[in-house]
């Protein structure tokens, strides 16, 4: 699999020009070739250059661009070269290949968008999530997890935090408040049509809150942000994503529906802390990945809600480790 990205500019050939050619050359790319279209005062820019490289020239070229009109930049994988290219100098080696900023971006909005196949998913998998649990179905319920959309929302919510960007946070938090929304509805309806059985261990296991599902949590947060920024499938990392939301859903509508208001409490605590713990864990990564704004005054906006969001999880979440620990050791003693 090649390493290399191709950016393709066009513009026109106005004195942004010669700032465009200085900005690639300094990039240092495998290659860039230069095309004169039919219209003599615009042109087309071919640019070949390995992946670490590539937002650092993006952010170069916007800038250089910004006050001219109509062009744009768009950016393609390039899957083989032949011949092959050498290998990476020791300098390239330590630069991290992730996807840039316009990329993740274009992928996260795609995949937090409240349609008809959202919905139509969420309900299919509530309704397998909530009898899997009801009768104690552990392959239901990991189907159940398998189709559920529950990460784009997740990554767009924290994407929009890392970016200072209101409108993805918005559209990140309504995807997912809708999602959680229908779980919850369907739940619901189905405990009033079926006997909940409170034998079954998956579906009690969702009225416990303890500090290892906060762990996975976090844990299945920070593999969604990372394999996000590297390009990675994220399929497995749906899963995990899903497992930490859909079944504590579930599992409060069908308590909630039989009337088992205090283990229909209990699970909302579980649904309410993983939820913070994965917003926590995925702008962490997404902060260590270095993804940002390209603007300094973008950036202070993005800074004042990273942290804000960070901060308000952070503290839930210290207060729920807090009420965990003070129940294990009441457990203990009502034991002893």
């Amino acid at each position: 699999m090649s390493t290399l990205r191709r950016l393709d500019i066009h513009l026109a050939r106005n004195g942004a020009f010669d700032t465009v050619i200085s900005a690639i050359k300094a990039a240092k790319p495998v290659d860039y070739v230069v095309y004169q279209t039919e219209q003599k005062d615009r042109c087309f820019i071919s640019v070949f250059l390995r992946e670490g490289l590539v937002q650092s020239l993006m952010d170069n070229l916007q800038a250089a661009l910004e006050d001219s009109a109509e062009w744009r930049i768009t950016v393609c994988a390039v899957d083989a070269t032949v011949p092959r290219l050498e290998e990476k100098s020791k300098d390239n080696e330590k630069r991290r290949e992730q996807s840039t900023r316009e990329e993740l971006y274009a992928q996260v909005v795609s995949g937090a968008k409240l349609d008809r196949d959202y919905i139509v998913l969420v309900i299919l998998s509530t309704i397998v999530a909530a009898i899997g649990l009801n009768s104690d179905g552990v392959a239901a319920v990991i189907g159940a997890m398998v189709i559920a959309p529950l990460l784009g929302p997740i990554l767009a919510f924290n994407m929009g935090a890392a970016l200072g960007d209101v409108r993805l946070i918005r559209q990140g938090a309504v995807t997912l408040l809708g999602g959680i929304g229908i779980v919850l509805l369907v739940s619901l309806l189905l405990a009033l049509i079926m006997p909940l059985d409170l034998q079954s261990r998956e579906l009690m296991s969702r009225a416990e809150v303890r500090l290892d599902g906060l762990a996975l949590a976090m844990a299945a947060g920070a593999a969604a942000a990372l394999s996000l920024t590297r390009g990675s499938s994220a399929t497995l990392v749906g899963v995990m994503v899903a497992a930490a939301l859909l079944p504590p859903g579930a599992a409060i509508g069908l308590f909630a529906g039989s009337g088992e208001w205090a283990f229909a409490l209990r699970a909302a605590l579980l649904l309410s802390l993983n939820v913070a713990s994965l917003i926590f864990s995925a702008l962490i990564v997404f902060r260590l990945r270095n993804i940002r704004p390209r603007g300094w005054i973008e950036q202070q906006h993005a800074e004042r809600a990273v942290w804000l969001n960070a901060g308000l999880s952070a503290v839930f979440l210290a207060l729920a480790v807090v009420l965990i620990l003070l129940l294990d050791l009441g457990k203990k003693i009502s034991i002893g």
